[in-house]
């Protein structure tokens, strides 16, 4: 049986569309109370179970952590997926950026979601879904991002966050700041703060390390001192894009060197603890069902492998998949179940290995999200 990708009854994709029926007066999904002034700050890689484990050091946000604050961050639970699930209110099956690394099929090769945009991936047509901003500003709602300045002229960017306008800053403290000013300036807005710095931490050091545990507190003061700035009308939700756990190296899989689990493949995408695995065009049913039966012996015991047909389904990528992203999903999904992470030894570039803290997969420690609520959305 393959788990279901819906793992709690809300999820990343009710938040923004919830905010805009927020600051228009209208029921939603999250039952948020009308505002005039919205504010999401998503923090790249919180897990709920990760924040829970470090509750001591994160005294504005655990406390808020329960069952009823935690909701899902859909599959596969990466930042590019996630982000544009987020910012469009759809699944990646209609949205279309199904991966890390995912096929363009056009142009023959595998493409980084997150930094592999160029003049060959358009973002206004590879990403499907009209974002929330872009409906935002239908009906005369403003919306405003605020990040680092490094992602502003980025594809994802383009991609993501149509319709919003772009502040930066280089701190969390000077992202706040900016959205402080954003909310004074402004009588009607949606505004979503970026914090990618958690997530880099947790690659690097991992999120059992100190250096994560500061990076948290860190995070949770800011928090803290913007919440309390907010003013009656003003409501903000503190959320992430997916989990974290910690895998060890000795618990990298090296599956090219397992008999049987390449032969027939043409392109390895997605990432280490979710591949999606696309076999050669040409390759027979007797290969494909070689290859498919070579990875459920090896590994179906600490992985759920699945075909396409299978995780489309099980609706790991939403209720409804569209035609033209189809082939972007691989011809076989392997998503990691046990704390292992998959790595091709034969890669010209091994960088990847260096990480600690690691996601993609179906774990609760990956899926599971905070959704705290502050100011007018705490009531």
């Amino acid at each position: 049986m393959l788990p279901a990708a819906k793992t709690h009854r809300l999820s990343l994709a009710d938040v923004l569309p919830s905010c805009l029926d927020a600051v228009r007066g209208q029921e939603n999904r999250l039952a948020l109370r009308g505002v005039a002034k919205a504010v999401v700050i998503l923090v790249d890689g919180l897990g709920a179970q990760a924040l829970a484990a470090r509750s001591g050091h994160a005294r504005t946000l655990a406390p808020l952590l329960n069952r009823g604050s935690t909701i899902g961050a859909g599959f596969p639970t990466t930042t590019a997926a996630a982000l544009a699930t987020f910012t469009t209110g759809r699944a990646p099956g209609e949205h279309g950026l199904v991966g890390y690394t995912v096929l363009d099929a056009a142009n023959d090769r595998v493409v980084n979601q997150l930094s592999g945009w160029d003049d060959r991936l358009d973002p206004a047509t590879w990403q499907r879904s009209r974002t929330i901003f872009e409906q935002a500003a239908d009906v005369g709602v403003p919306s405003y991002v605020v990040s680092t300045e490094n992602h502003r002229s980025s594809g994802l960017t383009a991609a993501i966050l149509r319709g919003a306008h772009y502040r930066s800053a280089p701190s969390i403290a000077g992202r706040l700041e900016a959205a402080r000013a954003i909310l004074d300036q402004t009588p009607s807005a949606i505004v979503y703060v970026y914090i990618a710095e958690l997530d880099k931490v947790g690659h690097s050091d991992g999120c059992e390390s100190a250096k994560w545990t500061d990076q948290l507190e860190e995070i949770d003061g800011a928090i803290r001192d913007f919440s309390a700035s907010l003013r009656p009308d003003e409501g903000l939700l503190v959320t992430a894009d997916h989990g974290v756990l910690d895998i060890a190296h000795r618990s990298h899989v090296l599956f090219d060197e397992i008999d049987g689990l390449v032969d027939g493949i043409r392109f390895i995408a997605g990432e280490p603890r979710c591949l999606q695995l696309h076999i050669e065009p040409d390759a027979s049913r007797a290969v494909r069902d070689s290859l498919l039966a070579a990875w459920l012996g090896s590994e179906g015991e600490r992985s759920w492998v699945a075909t396409r047909a299978e995780a489309i389904a099980a609706g790991w990528f939403g209720d409804t998949v569209a035609a033209e992203v189809e082939p972007r999903i691989g011809d076989i999904i392997v998503a990691a179940r046990r704390n292992i992470a998959y790595y091709d030894s034969r890669a010209p570039s091994q960088r990847g290995r260096n990480m600690v803290g690691q996601h993609g997969s179906l774990s609760p420690a990956e899926t599971a999200i905070p959704l705290l609520r502050f100011g007018a959305f705490a009531g």
